[in-house]
């Protein structure tokens, strides 16, 4: 089985869990897409006492004659159930009689969860009284779901307020690579590319595993991006579709949410959200932003350490990517490539690489030694100047003293001119004015490669560069 890159702190959890000595219910959620599946079959050698996978669309029928033929393949001797309580009465016995004089763990691994519970099959009672009367009384038992559909995930398994209240003894939110686990996973299927190459494939493609096993390593990232996206027969065509339908029962409203998010860098407010959509301002759209956010399409920050009132802003690099070239209906097969070094695409990248900084503040506030102090990290808009001011990362210190981050994409060294130099003290002084801070604010610039050593460039006196975001 291919050896897994980049989930050192999930297999370390798994590995705890199975010497809890206990009954463990593990539920792991994440996007599509992500590695989930994997990540369970790689750590168990694909051995289970019993695995069954729900079929996305299928109908109640089909997911029981899925999960019966699972059970005659572990070993189920017995007719197929009618209904999810027989289902699931059939599994007990099953997991009783392999359990007998055993002396390691009952693993038992159910994927794509959601997709069992279709309407009205009465799955989520069965399921409950399962666990709650049959499979946690076993002590050996390590009980393992899974779902794409992390909306169902969230409301039905984690946060249950009905019989599985609190029953997960464990969670998993599994996320996507870091630029790091990035560049590790591309170079164990023998990649060899620099890191500025792997931050261009990052800034299309994310950190999902999936979208980078697409990659060919004979090709550099201009043919690869066309490749998968410009050619005439591109393997991620339909592919924004089938994620979010994957992903989410009613699709259409979430794909309009990150269409609007995909149209503005520094996001809107719920409230924004409500009137240039027409949705009604109450908690099922709270419910769909906190489902988009769950699934790391989008992140929700406040505006200041202590202002109320989030603001949403789209940070799935993928989704970015879509809307802004691939809705277009791009006849053009090496439209990537042909547009290499143009205007429209430096700015994209530009804006994007602030995203990719973003997803790593946490590299960030290590390169800048920061990790030893206490400190909070927030994004800031002006409430007051004639002309828009937004801070996209302040780091916030116990010592009193603020650190704003400019996030500068170059294929270079970074050049700062006057004009910029006097726009980031321009940031400096609103937010020193609006919040009253009466400590120091410093500024810090994050960039590619290095800072070019101008009059300039000791605003900054610490430059955080690519190479810090990868470790």
């Amino acid at each position: 089985m291919e050896k897994i890159i980049g989930r050192e702190k999930e297999l370390s959890k798994l590995a705890d869990y199975m010497q809890s000595g206990r009954s463990e219910f593990l539920a792991i959620y994440g996007r599509r897409r992500v590695g989930k599946t994997f990540l369970i079959r790689n750590f168990f050698k694909d051995k289970f006492d019993f695995y069954a996978t729900g079929i996305i669309d299928g109908t109640f029928e089909e997911e029981m004659e899925a999960f019966h033929l699972a059970l005659v393949r572990y070993g189920f001797k017995g007719l197929k159930a009618r209904t999810w309580i027989q289902a699931f009465e059939n599994l007990a016995q099953l997991l009783e009689r392999k359990n007998r004089n055993r002396q390691r763990r009952l693993v038992v691994f159910i994927d794509e969860l959601p997709c069992l519970d279709t309407k009205r099959s009465g799955f989520l009672h069965a399921l409950d009284l399962f666990w709650n009367s049959r499979a946690s009384w076993i002590d050996n038992i390590y009980f393992v779901v899974c779902g794409s559909a992390t909306s169902w995930m969230m409301r039905n398994i984690v946060n249950n307020r009905a019989g599985l209240h609190k029953r997960t003894t464990h969670t998993i939110h599994l996320r996507p690579f870091t630029l790091g686990q990035t560049a590790e996973y591309l170079a164990s299927r023998k990649f060899h590319w620099p890191h500025l190459a792997v931050l261009q494939s990052y800034m299309v493609l994310g950190g999902i595993p999936y979208y980078l096993s697409l990659l060919d390593p004979r090709k550099n990232v201009p043919d690869n991006i066309d490749s998968l996206f410009f050619s005439s027969e591109a393997e991620l065509e339909g592919e924004f579709q089938r994620l979010f339908k994957s992903l989410f029962k009613s699709a259409d409203t979430y794909m309009e949410i990150i269409r609007l998010l995909s149209t503005h860098r520094d996001g809107f407010t719920r409230k924004e959200i409500s009137e240039k959509l027409s949705l009604a301002d109450n908690g099922v759209l709270s419910d769909m932003l906190e489902d988009l956010e769950q699934c790391d399409f989008l992140r929700r920050y406040n505006n200041g350490r202590r202002q109320n009132g989030g603001i949403y802003q789209l940070v799935d690099f993928y989704s970015l990517f879509y809307f802004h070239y691939c809705t277009r209906k791009v006849t053009d097969e090496h439209f990537w490539r042909n547009h290499l070094g143009t205007p429209e695409q430096n700015t994209w990248y530009g804006l994007t690489f602030e995203r990719v900084c973003l997803w790593h503040v946490s590299q960030i506030i290590r390169g800048l030694h920061l990790d030893t102090i206490a400190h909070e990290y927030y994004a800031w808009r002006s409430r007051e100047s004639s002309s828009s001011v937004q801070i996209d990362l302040v780091i916030d210190r116990a010592d009193g003293i603020v650190t704003i981050c400019e996030m500068k994409y170059s294929k270079d060294e970074y050049f700062l001119t006057e004009n910029e130099y006097r726009k980031i003290v321009r940031r400096m002084e609103t937010f020193s004015r609006e919040t009253q801070h009466k400590g120091g604010v410093q500024a810090t610039i994050v960039t590619t490669y290095s800072l070019h050593n101008n009059i300039y460039s000791e605003i900054s006196p610490v430059a955080i560069t690519m190479d810090h975001l990868f470790k």
